[in-house]
């Protein structure tokens, strides 16, 4: 099945000849256009508190509805990768990240209305200027603090989170 494969008609002119040109393009017959689908920019945040416990959320929404997350979430149009973090940590704790530092990209699949929403996701080390302030809203059904110890990958939903938390987990053991 190809990736497009729900993309029927040209988004131009409305043809029925929008055919696959590769894995990830498909090409207009009757007016020439081509649509490339490229990863959507996502981003997810490693924060700790002063006992260094790490912050995770559980989603409240699909995919992945109940299971543990990071904070984070897709880039909008106009927005760099820093700016969306601070926003999105921001919208789904009440937490202002101060300090970023690049850990890592992955890429990832986000299945959303039956569609595969190729990502690269870009994970970063932050701190905050006050936990206390901690409260969920927007995606997040609830804020936890965990010990590196009782974080176990397989509570995560999103295949990229596990993938960074075990990065990031043998990260910090051999630190």
């Amino acid at each position: 099945m190809h990736i497009l494969e729900k993309f029927r008609y040209c988004p131009i002119c409305g043809s029925e000849h929008f055919e696959p040109q590769n894995d990830k393009s498909k090409k207009c017959e009757n007016c020439g256009f081509e649509y490339y689908l490229n990863p959507s920019a996502a981003v997810a945040a490693f924060i700790h508190n002063a006992q260094g416990e790490l912050l995770v959320v559980r989603r409240k929404k699909a995919p992945g509805k109940g299971t543990l997350d990071l904070p984070g979430g897709f880039a909008d149009i106009g927005e760099t990768i820093e700016e969306a973090l601070r926003r999105e940590v921001k919208e789904e704790t009440n937490l202002n990240v101060t300090t970023m530092s690049y850990f890592a990209s992955l890429p990832n699949k986000y299945t959303y209305s039956g569609f595969d929403v190729p990502t690269l996701d870009s994970f970063y080390v932050c701190t905050v200027d006050d936990t206390s302030c901690l409260a969920t809203d927007d995606d997040a059904e609830e804020a936890l603090w965990l010990p590196l110890e009782e974080v176990h990958t397989e509570e995560f939903g999103m295949r990229s989170i596990r993938r960074a938390l075990i990065k990031y987990l043998e990260m910090k053991r051999n630190a």
